[in-house]
């Protein structure tokens, strides 16, 4: 990435760089990629509003990374973790196509507020995904449905070499490496440590319930795991 660019400008490269993105996957996966589809120059305009309100600055933030996005939201917006929903009530951002409120983007947005709001949480924060782009896959009947990267060997395989650099190219944003949170305590965990092992990219991976399972399976205790993201998310940075 360029000397000289605000963390936005950064941003923006990277998903500029996603839209020329065609990868190869096995038989019956197929990626989502919102920056190539037929709808790109919408989110990137997007993209543009989003990262320029929060994120026109050099600040050093910390990564948090989910596992891939999720066909019906970030695959759709282009924002990690942000829904239509949310990006019209709290960004001001208008999505006419879409209007997808997922219980997962419910829960990180009461974190988010809880730590301060988008503003306070964006400055110290920069969320994406272990595989950045969205996958597919066809089942029986013939119908897609999503898929995570780490659900197949021979998918992850074919996926290994972007992920690596996708991850080296966004810690080059001005990434804080001494620690990096993992949304997904099971697999994804796994495979980003493995990943970590190897390359040795942060200094140590952290990782927290995944929202679905929270919410899904566990949300009497919804306060509890908001109470666990903020105990791990405030440590060591200045508030």
């Amino acid at each position: 990435m360029s000397e000289g660019l605000s963390f936005a400008e950064k941003i923006l490269l990277f998903n500029e760089d996603l839209s020329s993105k065609s990868l190869d996957l096995p038989d019956g996966f197929k990626i989502i990629n919102p920056f190539r589809e037929e709808n790109k120059e919408e989110i990137m305009e997007i993209s543009k509003v989003f990262y320029g309100k929060y994120y026109d600055d050099s600040h050093t933030r910390r990564l948090i990374l989910g596992s891939s996005p999720a066909r019906r939201g970030s695959a759709i917006t282009g924002i990690p973790f942000e829904d239509a929903f949310y990006l019209q009530r709290e960004a001001g951002i208008r999505i006419e196509k879409y209007y997808v409120n997922k219980s997962s983007t419910g829960f990180l947005s009461d974190v988010i507020a809880e730590y301060g709001g988008r503003g306070k949480f964006y400055q110290d924060f920069y969320m994406n995904f272990v595989c950045p782009l969205g996958i597919v896959k066809t089942n029986l009947k013939g119908r897609e449905i999503n898929c995570n990267y780490y659900e197949n060997e021979k998918l992850r395989d074919f996926l290994y070499s972007f992920i690596v650099e996708a991850l080296r190219s966004q810690i080059a944003f001005g990434i804080d490496v001494s620690v990096c949170y993992c949304i997904g305590s099971g697999e994804n965990y796994k495979f980003l440590s493995r990943i970590n092992e190897k390359h040795r990219f942060f200094g140590k991976i952290l990782p927290l319930e995944h929202p679905r399972f929270i919410m899904q399976y566990n949300s009497k205790r919804k306060d509890e795991f908001i109470k666990k993201y903020l105990n791990a998310l405030c440590d060591q940075v200045e508030r």
